[in-house]
């Protein structure tokens, strides 16, 4: 059987994932390039991770008020929803519930945003 080779962009998906739990209050979520693609990556084997990757391009979008990108950000609190399941134990971060509810209060004047997120 022929070894499959790892994505050549991400060669080490365990030390990615390992760098995002370590140094999760350092991301940049306005790179949102290359942090969705490395959520989609890790989403299979490092929910968690996935899940802060998209957690701090939701916040950038909410912080920064860039409303043309509320859409997107919807999306990846679903996508957020859905992974909670897998996570199981969120360690020292916020459970989907926690964050969601401190995204509310913190944002809750952005209807544009929980229009688009079913809220």
């Amino acid at each position: 059987m022929r070894r499959r080779r790892a994505d050549p962009a991400w060669p080490a998906p365990e030390r990615a994932a390992r760098l995002v739990l370590s140094r999760a209050a350092e991301l940049d979520g306005n790179a949102y390039d290359t942090l969705g693609a490395a959520a989609e990556m890790l989403d299979a084997k490092h929910p968690l991770a996935a899940t802060l990757l998209r957690r701090a391009m939701i916040e950038d979008t909410l912080d920064g008020g860039k409303s043309k990108r509320y859409r997107h950000a919807a999306r990846h609190l679903s996508d957020c929803a859905s992974a909670a399941p897998q996570v199981g134990d969120f360690g020292g971060f916020p459970d989907h519930a926690a964050f969601a509810a401190q995204l509310k209060k913190r944002h809750g004047r952005k209807y544009g945003f929980w229009q688009l997120a079913g809220d």
